[in-house]
Parts: C-alpha cells; sequence; structure tokens
C-alpha cells in the first residue's frame, strides 16, 4: 500500500486491541527483550484506516491481517497492544515514530528506499503487487487501454507511483486521500479504472460483484512494519521473531486469506 490523510484516533477494545492516542503523560517502558516502549507493557501500533483487509474498523473493533500479525510478536512478549489512526503522511515521512505516537507502524506498507532513509524497517512479511480495477466488463485490460479516461489512485501509494510513470501521457489521474474512497471513484463511475495493491482490491471485488481485477502489474514489492530510524534494534528483532513464527504466521495468513502463505 501506501497512502493517506487525517489523524484522528478513535479509542475502542478490539481482540485484546484498543485504539488510543499515545505519548501524553504516559511512562514508556522496554519488552522482555529490551525493546523501547512508548507505554509501558504496551506495543503502541500507527496505521491508517481503511485498509482492508490489512487493517480496518468492523464492529467498533480495528482488525485486520497487519494487526494480527504484530499481536504475535506483541504475545510473545506480553504486551497488550493499542493502534492510533492517524494520517498516512505523518507515517511514511517518519514523523509518528519521531514523535513517540507510537513504537511501529503499519499499513501494508512497501518497503522503498525513500522510506529506509527516514525509517527502520522489520524483514519482509508481505509480497504484493499493484492491480486494476474497473467495472465489469467495461473492456479496460491494461493501462494502455485507459488512454484519454480517468484512473483512481490513492496519495503517497506505490500505485500512485506506478500510474504516473506507466499511464497513456492523455489519462486523466485523480488522487484520493484514502482507499476507500479510490475503490468508490471506480465503483460509482466517477473514475474508469483504479489502481493500488492487490489484497486490497480483490477483497472489495470479492464483495462487490459488479467490479473485477483485469490485470496485475508485478513490482516487485514487499511490505514490511517500521520502526523509529536508528531508535529501537530491538523491536526490530522482536518483530522479526514474530514474522518468522511460521506456525502463527500461516494461521494469521489462512485467517484473512483462505489459504496457507506461499513459500
Amino acid at each position: 500500500m501506501n497512502l493517506r490523510k487525517f489523524a484522528a484516533v478513535l479509542t475502542v477494545p478490539a481482540l485484546g486491541l484498543a485504539l488510543a492516542a499515545c505519548g501524553g503523560g504516559d511512562e514508556g517502558g522496554t519488552s522482555t527483550s529490551g525493546a523501547k516502549l512508548v507505554k509501558a507493557d504496551t506495543l503502541t501500533i500507527c496505521t491508517h484506516l481503511p485498509y482492508k483487509p490489512f487493517e480496518f474498523n468492523e464492529g467498533g473493533e480495528v482488525v485486520g491481517f497487519d494487526i494480527d500479525v504484530l499481536k504475535i510478536a506483541a504475545d510473545a512478549e506480553k504486551l497488550e497492544t493499542e493502534v492510533v489512526n492517524i494520517g498516512w503522511e505523518t507515517i511514511v515521512s517518519g514523523e509518528a515514530l519521531n514523535s513517540g505516537k507510537c513504537d511501529v507502524a503499519a499499513g501494508a506498507m512497501t518497503i522503498t528506499e525513500e522510506r529506509e532513509g527516514v525509517m527502520d524497517f522489520s524483514e519482509p512479511y508481505f509480497e504484493a503487487t499493484q492491480a486494476l480495477m474497473t467495472k465489469k466488463g467495461a473492456g479496460y485490460a491494461s493501462l494502455d487501454d485507459l488512454g484519454g479516461k480517468t484512473i483512481a489512485v490513492q496519495e503517497a501509494t506505490t500505485g500512485a507511483d506506478y500510474v504516473k510513470e506507466n499511464a497513456p501521457d492523455d489519462a486523466k489521474i485523480i488522487t484520493l486521500e484514502d482507499s476507500a474512497l479510490m475503490m468508490q471513484a471506480v465503483k460509482s463511475g466517477k473514475a474508469d479504472a483504479g489502481v493500488n495493491d492487490n489484497g486490497l482490491l480483490y477483497d472489495f471485488v470479492k464483495e462487490n460483484t459488479d467490479m473485477e481485477i483485469t490485470s496485475e502489474f508485478q513490482t516487485g514489492e514487499a511490505y514490511g512494519f517500521s520502526v523509529k530510524k536508528n531508535g529501537n534494534d530491538k523491536l526490530i528483532e522482536v518483530l522479526n521473531k514474530g514474522i518468522n513464527d511460521k506456525a502463527a504466521y500461516d494461521e494469521v495468513y489462512k485467517k484473512w486469506f483462505g489459504e496457507a502463505a506461499a513459500q
């Protein structure tokens, strides 16, 4: 993924999770492995909602694949978890981590050289490609078919970058602040097609049968979780240990994607 705006913070319980603002007088701490924490006994997660099935609000609870993978690491350290919903640009700039709003940032976030300049990343935990979504039967099989048409993208995403570099010169590109708006633009006819991460779009198409994925673009993307630059090596170790807990990871993957992760 790679997107967003608007810094709202909700507070609700969620599968042992909570949405809450951090900092603000809470004393920090360390995990059993020595990872630094902005709030004692808690792994605080920054993300930007919604990005289903990776993180989204369901019945007042924040759920999703990213949240469950991070809970593997948190549980191993006997930590609770809290989720802060914050602007995506605040996350990818490193500001959310630098200002102590959270310990780790998540959001189907592609590891890029630019982002590695301002944050430290875990090992990759998910491989992704970009996908093209259209109305079913619209006849747009690739970006090349969208000359003179309107393509919706989400701001600050790798999908947006890909479209700007590869769409026909006469295509109109509209940039929206979150994934829900981007997908609804295509569904409503405001845009002829949309490009974003395949996991997100396949989930949307599954529930919106008037839509379809017509092509995918192999961009060599991998998602990672990020922590403060040069500020929390122990937490990186904790996250990597969780990602590499194969049994727990496969259980979470199967829960959200219906099959075991590819080996």
